[in-house]
């Protein structure tokens, strides 16, 4: 096994540690942040829409005309009223049910003629809006616009309604009332499964500047234990609740040392390893080669061979 190998090896190990201390707080994040299913809702909204839209058998503009929903959604009120873009935006609408409309609504695309479908979930607000930590004092209300142009179309795609000037007001008729401490809140569901709290205008009122969905909420309160009596042991099962909870932490504070313990043999591991190649190839260079002794010749240092390969032969020794 080569250092490189070692060392991506190691990059690897610890890149894993790293996911599985993060793959907890990833998982935490993601339960908290998980909303009801945003496709649930939006299919019903297109099924309401085909219902309102059966309201309308000799229409009239600017008349509210309630529809009926089938029975296996029963509970659920619904209600349509066409009227003119131009109507909408100079006039308003002085009360549609619950709603508010003031001067200055502007639907994108602009149509010649639109509708407002109404909805009241009733109990069927917790099955398509639910949110966690939270209680409903009043039922979910929606405010959706349609082109008005095919009454007879279904599965149509809702206009984007917006107020330029002053806000749609929701004046809540079915309100509870809220538990002592707790502070009523305004919630908002876009059509994209948006949730956006706001406060109370005033009592039991809600202002939007969009369609959606709305509602009035507080958080729920989680009802408090009884004090435990200095007398009264507690009980088996609190105990073994909390030696567990004990063992748990002590457990992965001993993981965590023993990964770190073993990491850190490994880093040490690689620099024995590079340090004893290291030193194989110095020594692989060394013999290589054939050492000289140095000599002095005046104040300089120079190799000198030990043995010479042909000994000296001088011309006067052959002259006859």
């Amino acid at each position: 096994m080569n250092f490189n190998t070692l060392k991506h090896r190691c990059c690897f190990l610890q890149v894993s540690l790293m996911c599985l201390f993060c793959l907890p707080s990833l998982m935490a994040q993601s339960i908290n942040t998980s909303v009801s299913s945003t496709s649930d809702a939006r299919a019903l909204d297109a099924l309401l829409q085909d219902y309102a839209y059966r309201a309308f058998l000799r229409p009239r503009t600017g008349v509210p005309y309630d529809g009926v929903v089938p029975s296996n959604l029963s509970g659920i009120k619904i209600t349509a009223m066409r009227l003119r873009s131009g109507s909408l935006r100079t006039k308003g609408v002085k009360m549609y049910k619950e709603f508010e409309i003031p001067i200055g609504v502007v639907e994108q695309p602009y149509v010649e003629r639109l509708v407002l479908v109404y909805q009241n979930l009733g109990q069927w607000s917790m099955r398509y809006y639910s949110l966690p930590n939270y209680t409903y004092l009043s039922p979910v209300l929606g405010l959706l616009a349609y082109d008005a142009s095919n009454l007879s179309a279904t599965n149509l795609p809702e206009l984007d309604i917006r107020a330029f000037g002053d806000p749609i007001k929701i004046k809540f008729s079915d309100v509870q009332s809220a538990r002592d401490g707790s502070v009523p809140k305004c919630v908002w569901f876009d059509l994209h499964g948006l949730v956006n709290f706001s406060n109370l205008t005033s009592s039991n009122e809600c202002s939007t500047i969009q369609q959606g969905h709305f509602s009035i909420v507080t958080e729920s309160i989680s009802p408090l234990s009884p004090p435990i009596s200095p007398s009264t042991p507690p009980t088996s099962g609190g105990k073994k609740k909390t030696d567990r909870e004990v063992w748990i932490i002590v457990a992965s504070v001993l993981g965590g040392l023993l990964l770190l313990g073993l990491f850190a043999f490994l880093v040490l591991w690689a620099r024995k390893c590079k340090l004893r190649k290291k030193m194989q190839e110095m020594e692989k260079a060394a013999e290589v080669g054939e050492a000289l002794y140095m000599t002095s010749i005046g104040d300089t240092k120079a190799p000198q061979a030990t043995v010479t390969r042909t000994q000296p032969t001088l011309e006067s020794e052959y002259v006859p």
